[in-house]
């Protein structure tokens, strides 16, 4: 009996040049596959920075918004306010009126002790810069047609009119209610308030009444 035995044919240099390049070739795709996995990481690195630079923006933008609508709301400031009373019963009621918010305003009803003042019994100036002196209470028969020194150093002569009173931002108006309906002499040294309303707001101080008589 014969046997046969098969032999692998000899490996020609061809054989040997293309398992090398079969080799290099494997290596090179597990090279990329490692280098794909590398760039995914720096791209989604890259994602997460940017997407944290966008809401960063978002975030500044509206604290900027915020602010800026802030700054344009309604704010009146009320000083200088005060009461007087005669022994008559003749009373005067005043008070400083500021726009210090970033919005022109109009007031449309003034009260004392919680009694609305009619326009028809309002005085007032506008000024385009606050008081800083104190109001001076008026003669028991006042001409307000007339120059009147409400204040040391500022005199003025007082309108009057049945109109609600716009107020542009930055500006005062100093308003005197005559003969309020809810002040007599015997309200003399008691705490009163004074209320200024808008359409959006009111505004509340207080004042004590004082004696108009003086020597």
């Amino acid at each position: 009996m014969v046997l046969s035995v098969c032999r692998k044919p000899p490996r020609t240099n061809q054989d040997i040049i293309f398992s090398a390049l079969l080799f290099l070739s494997e290596k090179r795709m597990k090279s990329l596959a490692r280098n794909n996995k590398a760039l995914s990481t720096v791209v989604t690195t890259l994602i997460i920075l940017v997407v944290s630079v966008l809401l960063a923006g978002v975030v500044t933008m509206y604290a900027i918004n915020i602010t800026s609508t802030r700054t344009q709301q309604e704010e009146l400031r009320l000083t200088k306010q005060a009461i007087w009373v005669y022994a008559n019963g003749t009373a005067f009621a005043a008070l400083s009126v500021d726009n210090v918010g970033g919005r022109d305003v109009v007031i449309d009803k003034l009260q004392v002790r919680g009694v609305e003042a009619s326009w028809g019994g309002v005085y007032y100036t506008r000024r385009s810069s606050a008081l800083s002196a104190s109001l001076n209470c008026p003669n028991a028969d006042i001409n307000w047609s007339k120059s009147f020194t409400y204040a040391t150093g500022s005199s003025a002569t007082f309108s009057n009119d049945t109109n609600d009173k716009p107020l542009a931002s930055g500006d005062t108006i100093i308003f005197y209610i005559t003969s309020p309906d809810s002040i007599n002499v015997n309200d003399i040294g008691t705490t009163i308030g004074i209320t200024v309303f808008t359409e959006n707001a009111q505004y509340y101080v207080e004042c004590n009444v004082k004696s108009a008589e003086t020597v």
